[in-house]
């Protein structure tokens, strides 16, 4: 398998914008075409190869999903009105809209021809940032999530004969129906950093969730608690997941970017920075560089601060990937903030950053406090998990 190094793709159909809960939903489609919007006004896409992959068809759905959900979704699609909460459609996280099934099977056709896109070496690193509905079960819509395209790329990358897939998930929820696709399968490791589930959706994403008994230590979950910040957050992430993964060497890695662990964010309770996602984008990159020969798979996801954080933190993901890294301080060009005006009646930030560039975090090796919350959860991460792998805790 010949990877032709140096090439991103971006996966972009504007129809995606079609995802669209309606206008009281924290989900938002402004976020998607305002990154959209951003990467070009920053000349990325003339450094990129543009793509838009077809949706995904029934068989490909059905690698992950239920054949009578995607019924039921498709029923909802072309009635809402008779969504009734079956199957986790028509509730308010997950409300029924006219044309669902299609955006959604178009969100998952990205990120299913992403990881097709990579695996056949056409790509080296392939971004899809309207991805990233790790919540979606094979039965059930769930937490603003209708089919689990990050499930489903990972489904294709099996199909197509890859024998070990990593996947790790830094949205601030925990990534569980990801997880709960694979549960079973020794190729697949599942790596979640979250909020703890006592204060967040969807409750799960406990240390103790290692794998069903046929794949003990494929699951790894870093439940950190509520009100962790940059230093914190970085120093759990290098805590865990360079080790599993040295470990496990993986043919392909993907990442889950979900920009919802911002302080600004609505929905959750950590505090991290902009410039901290960088920072973890950055680490994903050469993490894939180091383990997985530079195959790197990269979604969006959560993230509801839709004006100030999402377009910025995926803007960086897409300039990472093609490898030319945003400088933080980078001012935003005028054009784009005269755009998040008109659409949204908002002021747009000015610069790349929240200004704390560089960040920093105390390295693990250096030892830890067993009195300290974070690295309580830490610990907890590396005491479940680290012997059913083969390392030391």
């Amino acid at each position: 398998m010949a990877v032709m190094s140096g090439r991103a793709q971006l996966m972009w159909d504007e129809a995606v914008t079609g995802y669209d809960f309606g206008p009281d939903h924290p989900m938002d489609p402004v976020r998607l075409a305002l990154t959209r919007s951003l990467v070009g006004a920053l000349g990325l896409d003339r450094e990129v190869r543009v793509a838009a992959a077809a949706a995904a068809g029934e068989s490909t759905l059905r690698l992950v999903h239920r054949e009578d959900y995607v019924a039921a979704v498709k029923a909802a699609s072309a009635d809402p009105r008779s969504a009734d909460g079956s199957y986790g459609l028509g509730t308010v996280d997950d409300p029924a809209f006219a044309g669902m099934h299609e955006a959604s099977a178009l969100i998952a056709g990205q990120s299913v021809g992403a990881a097709e896109a990579v695996w056949r070496g056409d790509a080296l690193h392939a971004v899809n940032f309207t991805g990233g509905l790790h919540h979606a079960m094979p039965g059930a819509a769930s937490g603003f999530c209708v089919y689990n395209d990050a499930a489903l790329a990972i489904a294709r990358l099996l199909e197509l004969g890859a024998e070990r897939i990593a996947y790790v998930d830094v949205d601030v929820h925990h990534g569980d129906g990801v997880q709960a696709a694979f549960w079973e399968d020794p190729r697949v490791l599942t790596i979640s950093l979250h909020e703890h589930p006592r204060t967040l959706f969807p409750q799960t994403g406990w240390p103790e969730e290692t794998g069903a008994e046929t794949a003990e230590g494929s699951a790894v979950n870093v439940a950190l608690p509520a009100g962790t910040g940059d230093a914190g957050w970085l120093r759990a992430f290098h805590a865990v997941v360079p080790e599993v993964l040295a470990g496990f060497r993986p043919q392909v890695l993907v990442t889950q970017h979900g920009a919802d662990t911002h302080i600004e964010d609505p929905l959750a309770h950590l505090a991290v920075s902009l410039d901290a996602q960088r920072a973890v984008q950055l680490a994903c990159h050469d993490l894939a560089h180091a383990y997985a020969d530079g195959r790197w798979v990269a979604l969006g996801g959560g993230g509801y601060a839709v004006v100030d954080v999402v377009p910025r933190s995926w803007t960086h993901l897409v300039a990472i990937a093609v490898g030319r890294p945003v400088e933080p301080a980078t001012v935003i060009p005028e054009s784009w903030r005269q755009e998040v005006y008109a659409r949204t009646r908002q002021p747009a930030p000015r610069r790349m950053t929240d200004g704390r560039w560089p960040v920093s975090w105390a390295d693990w090796e250096a030892g830890y406090d067993p009195a300290d919350r974070l690295d309580q959860a830490v610990l907890a991460a590396r005491r479940a998990v680290f012997p059913l792998r083969g390392l030391l805790a």
